[in-house]
């Protein structure tokens, strides 16, 4: 009987063992921030694992202001030739999909927010890049607004009747900047379920059939979390306003440093890697023209009051133009990339403080008359030694015996005027 019993509970494990290996795994990975290249990249490894170790489902935990056009096409269209399936979480309680997040919610196999969450605001200058290749400057003119509202009202009218969703909301998500909270998504058909946490959303989208022969089978599964490895992390510390703000201001320092004091070798070095960061970086990041344009208007300005006597009023406007310029840097951007006056104030007037106390000295320094060298001879008047003529003389210069010729034969003891210095024989003649 004890034998029998002992069988029973061994049985028993070992069912329970295969039931929880038979669960399978489920990969996370966590989107907070804007949407842009390093992301992108992101989620398509991640779909890439998901799919290579052949889990249930990949869960993107969503929390995003919005984003780079480019880069949500990219997810999207990852999304789409997915071979496993993708359910976008919009998560944790008071986390927003808007702009290009809601894009990407609406593109998942399975949309799932958590309470007292909103998704929405897709309208297309949030994504802050043109649809035609990029991310293009945001235009005042009417007809090119309204170019890229449609185009934007038709790609997200095309997402949401591929996953069966309330494709008129989302039109008015990017027509009318409309948002709403997970409740009212859900209500319109917007997302498909509502949970408070990851295995809640398991249990809850179990079962649950994709079409095309594609259950889900996610009750008890493992969640295993994908983090970013060590380049998607470096990517995405680079891969931010303030980061170009900084790497600007490096390079701004850097090369003004090395021209108004030649030869300090490591503020040219490190300016010059600082400026090709910089502008790979603006080829990604939404850079407004007018932005860039201030603070070189600006540079100039501070150079010029160096040179010119206007009692600091050039600086003045310096100061004013790179203000209004950082303001400007990433406008286009959305609120995604804003540069935040904590940024701004500060490099503002470190960067008046460096051309009024740095740059502004060395500058000063390099247009000061020589003091030493054979250049401090010229324009000296000084006794001949003995008679010079056309053949030669002496003079006698700090101390020393100099050979000298003039073309005005000069006697001895008469006063000359050192005109060249040639060698070591000098060029003089009389004065008057």
């Amino acid at each position: 009987m004890k034998s029998w019993l002992a069988i029973t509970l061994a049985g028993g494990f070992a069912a329970a063992r295969l039931v929880a290996a038979d669960a399978g795994k489920v990969s996370l990975i966590r989107i907070d921030g804007a949407i842009g290249p390093p992301t992108a990249g992101y989620v398509t490894r991640a779909i890439d694992d998901a799919a290579a170790a052949g889990d249930r489902c990949l869960v993107v935990e969503l929390d995003t202001p919005g984003g780079l056009l480019d880069s949500t096409k990219t997810i999207v269209q990852a999304f789409y030739a997915s071979k496993v399936p993708v359910v976008v979480y919009v998560a944790p309680s008071g986390a927003n999909a808007a702009s290009a997040g809601c894009f990407i919610t609406l593109a998942a196999d399975v949309a799932a927010m958590a309470p007292n969450t909103s998704i929405g605001a897709a309208h297309p200058v949030e994504l802050g890049g043109s649809p035609f290749g990029g991310a293009g400057e945001k235009s005042g003119d009417d007809v090119m607004k309204k170019k890229l509202e449609n185009y934007a009202a038709s790609y997200i009218e095309a997402i949401a009747d591929k996953r069966h969703r309330n494709a008129a909301w989302a039109q008015s998500a990017v027509r009318e900047s409309i948002s709403v909270t997970a409740e009212k998504a859900l209500e319109l058909k917007v997302i498909d379920v509502i949970a408070p946490d990851v295995p809640a959303l398991l249990r809850k989208i179990d079962g649950r059939d994709l079409g095309a022969g594609r259950v889900l089978h996610t009750a008890g599964a493992r969640v295993v979390e994908n983090p970013m490895i060590a380049r998607e992390h470096l990517f995405q510390l680079l891969w931010r306003p303030e980061v170009m703000f900084v790497l600007m201001l490096v390079a701004i320092y850097g090369i003004i440093g090395e021209l108004s004091n030649p030869g300090a070798i490591l503020p040219g070095v490190a300016g010059a890697i600082a400026l090709v960061l910089a502008l790979y970086m603006a080829s990604i990041l939404p850079v407004s023209i007018a932005g860039v344009a201030l603070i070189l208007v600006a540079l100039v300005l501070f150079i010029a009051d160096v040179f010119a006597t206007t009692h600091g009023i050039l600086t003045a406007g310096g100061i004013l133009a790179f203000f209004l310029g950082s303001l400007m840097l990433f406008e286009r951007g959305g609120a995604a990339f804003h540069l935040s006056l904590g940024f701004i104030v500060p490099g503002t007037l470190i960067t008046a403080a460096f051309f009024l106390f740095i740059a502004g000295a060395g500058l000063r320094a390099q247009r000061l008359p020589v003091r030493a060298g054979r250049e401090t001879l010229l324009g000296r008047v000084v006794p001949a030694f003995s008679p010079i003529d056309a053949n030669g003389g002496r003079v006698f210069v700090e101390g020393e015996y100099w050979n000298a010729r003039s073309d005005t034969p000069v006697a001895a003891g008469a006063a000359v005027e050192i005109t060249a210095v040639r060698g070591l024989t000098l060029t003089v003649k009389p004065k008057n």
